[in-house]
């Protein structure tokens, strides 16, 4: 069932667990992520970049979610804008029913920039301000992290300063917070050992000791999954991810919410490239859909485990409207 983000975040803020929120583009990928929140009783973020959204034309991928939230009733579900990039997106997405949005802030909406605090709390507020009378969850970000998705990002890693987050927080009053401690967007994440500040984190939870964090850029970059890539014709030279142990050291610092998309992306190139290759007459796009589907339910089934988030669905009744919006008062 799809519920706001807020009644996730705070359910995993309370109990030391990160959800884990996953891209998806097609209904191949909201299938598994689904299959795998059913098959762990974990709950999860279904997210949709702004390129997502024109890929499937604004409306597909979002029935898309919705068919899996009615094969799911058991698991709550919170349909996600992931980077929205201005007010008037954010706006179509709660149009099309998305339960929790996030504002990119720390960039302008080329993506090219990044934003002043100033500029960056303006955009916040008034997005915090629109979605509140929805019942729709606002995730804010402070900090930039590098790397780029969706042709937006900046190569040089902003870090979350504990100070001006806390400024931000009580001015804006998003319900959750995106911050820079070392990852970032793609393939690439590092050229030498993965290093993130976890003295940075667990400032930043002191200073926002009833703010759920959200970590981006944190796909693992499995070596097993890179080198089924390269094998069946990829070219992923210098790939390399966030070490499991260095997010799993994140939980318990207010990090509630961890980003994962390329991970998904490898698995399910991996798997279709290696069925053309092995079977080059094959022309049946469900005799590879099908494999690159169950390659990515995998990778999602193990960061569930990782996060702690597996067994830790919260029971949830039908939410109205109404009792949405009385989360925020």
């Amino acid at each position: 069932m799809l519920v706001p983000g807020k009644i996730l975040l705070d359910h995993a803020f309370k109990n030391g667990y990160a959800v884990g929120a996953f891209n998806a583009n097609n209904m191949e990928q909201v299938q598994a992520i689904t299959d795998a929140a059913a098959e762990t009783q974990s709950p999860v973020f279904i997210q949709v970049s702004r390129g997502a959204l024109t890929y499937s034309r604004m409306t597909y991928l979002r029935n898309i979610i919705l068919a899996a939230a009615e094969e799911h009733p058991e698991i709550p579900i919170a349909m996600h804008l992931d980077h929205g990039s201005d007010l008037e997106l954010v706006k179509k997405s709660i149009d099309l029913g998305f339960t929790s949005v996030m504002i990119d802030g720390s960039l302008d909406p080329t993506g090219k920039r990044a934003l002043t605090f100033e500029e960056n709390l303006e955009v916040t507020k008034s997005v915090v301000d629109y979605a509140r009378p929805f019942g729709v969850s606002v995730e804010a970000e402070l900090g930039t992290i590098g790397g780029v998705e969706d042709e937006a990002g900046v190569s040089e890693i902003h870090y979350t300063d504990p100070d001006q987050a806390l400024d931000f927080v009580k001015q804006a009053a998003p319900d959750s917070l995106a911050i820079a401690i070392g990852t970032s967007h793609g393939a690439v994440k590092f050229e030498g050992e993965c290093i993130l500040k976890h003295d940075l984190l667990e400032e930043l939870h002191k200073k926002l000791p009833n703010t759920p964090l959200v970590m981006h850029g944190s796909s693992s970059v499995p070596q097993e999954l890179v080198v089924v890539v390269n094998k069946y014709g990829g070219n992923m030279p210098g790939a390399k991810g966030v070490d499991i142990e260095q997010l799993q050291q994140t939980l318990g610092h207010g990090v509630s919410k961890i980003n994962v998309d390329t991970d998904g992306r490898i698995a399910v190139t991996g798997a279709i490239r290696k069925v053309l290759m092995e079977n080059p007459e094959e022309f049946d796009p469900r005799k590879y859909m099908g494999p690159a589907r169950d390659a990515l339910m995998e990778v999602v089934k193990a960061r569930m485990i990782q996060f702690k988030t597996a067994g830790n669905a919260p029971k949830i009744e039908q939410i109205t409207l109404e009792q949405a919006k009385e989360l925020y008062s």
